[in-house]
């Protein structure tokens, strides 16, 4: 069965009209408009950790906790998986039920498992 990969989005708070590029230096992965909001992107370039995935997961989550330049992010169950196996979160990866996740989810993920 063919699972479809979707990508983050991040939702910006009515403070911020526009987010995008690289929001912290070595995680691989930066943000970028399209036609229906802001999105994450894995580098073309560049070495990517193997937790970068995750960390930038996480950072945007905690970006929205503060609510300053993002509301929230919603993130499919298959990127969830994805990004925590990357980081050798195999036990909290084996737990994921919910077809998406929001920064509250993602942060309580990280604090139950320790990611």
């Amino acid at each position: 069965m063919f699972n479809v990969f979707r990508i983050m989005k991040v939702i910006l708070s009515t403070m911020c009209t526009s987010l995008v590029g690289m929001l912290e230096r070595g995680l691989g992965y930066h943000l970028e408009h399209r036609k229906n909001g802001f999105f994450s992107k894995r580098n073309q370039r560049g070495s990517v950790p193997p937790d970068g995935h995750w960390r930038f997961i996480v950072l945007c989550a905690e970006l929205a906790q503060n609510g300053l330049y993002i509301s929230d992010i919603q993130v499919s169950r298959e990127e969830m998986k994805r990004a925590i196996y990357e980081a050798g979160g195999y036990i909290a990866m084996q737990n994921l039920r919910l077809d998406t996740y929001n920064a509250r989810d993602v942060l309580n993920l990280k604090t139950t498992f320790g990611l």
